[in-house]
């Protein structure tokens, strides 16, 4: 394989095999020059990528100068110059991992960040306090996750918490396209809609509301080449000066949409926590607001519970019937999906699903 100064060099092929002692040393050196934040594991998970077996598999065939047949060295080449240019991993992989799944991801869509599983998890132990403090319900409880791009959150709480009712909305049509992959065999109901713009039928139908909205000021151009030139900006910026158009809108839709006494819990930006919990303080039926931190203890995400005494407005008689309410006026046929095609690049990353008519 010829060389190119977008690619790792210094390997030779045998007629057994190329070893991996050969291909590491220039591969790592390659993308640290790159600025890639994690040459090594980046590596390893390429390399666990092309061979088709898991991390530790891929650092211990490494360890131990494991022969790769040519083309897969040649696969593995073109994934570590494609890295080298700053392609996202997730696109190489096609995968982003969230908890315990392994998510589908690609061009198009915002690649879930280790934070979110965090507000994951205080989701999941708040369903966990209203499961056990109403062991009879008559219904299930009803989540909906809204700006779910890749389907994230509302995937995780499906997974982990069964026998409960999940939706999903997305505006984008590319992120959608991917979330529809992820959702559908977890059995969360997807639609394509703006969050600003929901029926007015699914006012006072859900127990919980979960977002992680776009939130970045219009002036904060992220430094990172993965994130500036690859998530979508439609997932980056909040809207207004201080990018919290669409988060506030978030505030708004979660008190239309939830019951009585419902909770709902919205991340964002450090610097944010501070204007978001003040926001929702001046609204008398938001109560209990509380900031939540990531597990390096900044503040990500805020909660509250709409009071159950002052929201008397809601129609709160549509809580028995949700399943027409959620149909209404919605696209119910279902989506099909095609391959946008194979890349021009050397390697094989994720194509975007494309969501037929």
């Amino acid at each position: 394989m010829s060389s190119t100064d977008d690619e790792p060099t210094g390997t030779t092929a045998t007629s057994g095999g190329t070893s991996l002692d050969e291909l590491i040393p220039a591969a790592l050196q390659h993308l640290r020059q790159a600025g890639v934040p994690s040459p090594r594991a980046d590596l390893e998970l390429l390399l666990a990528h092309v061979l088709g077996i898991g991390r530790g598999e891929a650092a211990a065939a490494i360890a131990a100068g494991r022969l790769i047949s040519e083309a897969q060295a040649q696969r593995w080449h073109g994934l570590v110059a494609e890295r080298g240019r700053r392609i996202p991993l997730q696109h190489l992989t096609g995968l982003a991992p969230f908890r315990s799944l392994q998510l589908r991801v690609g061009p198009g869509v915002f690649i879930p960040r280790p934070e979110t599983e965090q507000v994951a998890q205080v989701v999941l132990d708040h369903l966990a306090r209203r499961r056990t403090a109403r062991p009879s319900a008559a219904r299930p409880l009803r989540v909906i996750d809204l700006g779910t791009g890749s389907g994230a959150l509302a995937a995780a709480i499906a997974a982990e918490t069964p026998g409960i009712e999940v939706h999903a909305v997305e505006v984008s049509e590319q992120a959608a396209a991917w979330a529809r992959l992820n959702l559908e065999p977890l059995g969360v109901t997807l639609h394509r809609m703006d969050l600003r713009e929901l029926p007015d039928q699914w006012r006072g139908s859900f127990d919980v509301v979960v977002s992680n909205p776009p939130y970045i000021p219009p002036r904060m151009v992220p430094q990172d080449p993965e994130v500036r030139d690859h998530d979508p900006q439609l997932a980056l910026y909040g809207g207004g000066e201080d990018g919290l158009e669409l988060p506030r809108a978030v505030v708004g839709a979660a008190r239309e949409l939830l019951t009585p006494g419902g909770w709902f819990i919205l991340e964002h930006a450090e610097v944010q926590a501070e204007a978001i919990a003040a926001y929702m303080r001046r609204f008398p039926d938001l109560v209990g607001v509380r900031t939540h931190q990531d597990l390096t203890g900044r503040d990500r995400a805020v909660s509250a519970h709409l009071d159950s005494g002052l929201n008397t407005g809601l129609d709160t008689g549509l809580n028995t019937g949700l399943s027409a309410g959620l149909s209404t006026g919605l696209d119910t046929r279902p989506a099909t999906w095609s391959d946008a095609g194979p890349s021009t690049r050397p390697s094989a990353r994720a194509s975007a699903p494309t969501m037929g008519e």
